[in-house]
């Protein structure tokens, strides 16, 4: 099957579309973070992150956020293209506050973990993960 001029010259125009036009590829993550505290202060508490300290394959990185009281607990891995990795609601019948995920990382960074308390507060702790190779095509 052959490519007719029309079709050439839309493929053309569709590249150069890609590349002229700026794309926002990943959003910030300070952004992230203001959106799920909603501007509170962001205090000490029982958070908990675990974490290999080296993991030496960034395509599935283990990590477990643990905390008691928690309605929602919101994990990032800010140096990655897309920083959100998840965000997990708990419900009253909850038995354990613990999320637990294995996530892509792009570069050694630290992974943060926020958690909205039961009374409103908001918590926040980080892990640093030394990536030897990337998971995100680096």
């Amino acid at each position: 099957m052959g490519y007719s001029r029309r079709h050439t010259l839309a493929m053309g125009l569709g590249g150069l579309f890609v590349t002229v036009v700026p794309i926002r590829v990943s959003a910030d993550a300070a952004g992230l973070i203001e959106a799920f505290t909603g501007g509170a202060e962001i205090v000490e508490g029982p958070l908990e992150i675990t974490a290999p300290e080296i993991a030496e394959n960034g395509n599935a990185v283990p990590v477990t956020v643990t905390c008691p009281d928690a309605k929602s607990i919101r994990i990032l891995a800010p140096s990655n293209p897309n920083p959100e990795v998840c965000t997990v609601h708990f419900g009253p019948l909850a038995g354990r506050h613990t999320a637990t995920t294995r996530i892509r990382m792009a570069e050694t960074m630290d992974v943060i973990a926020l958690a909205e308390m039961a009374d409103g507060t908001f918590v926040q702790a980080a892990a640093n993960v030394r990536v030897t190779i990337g998971g995100c095509g680096g």
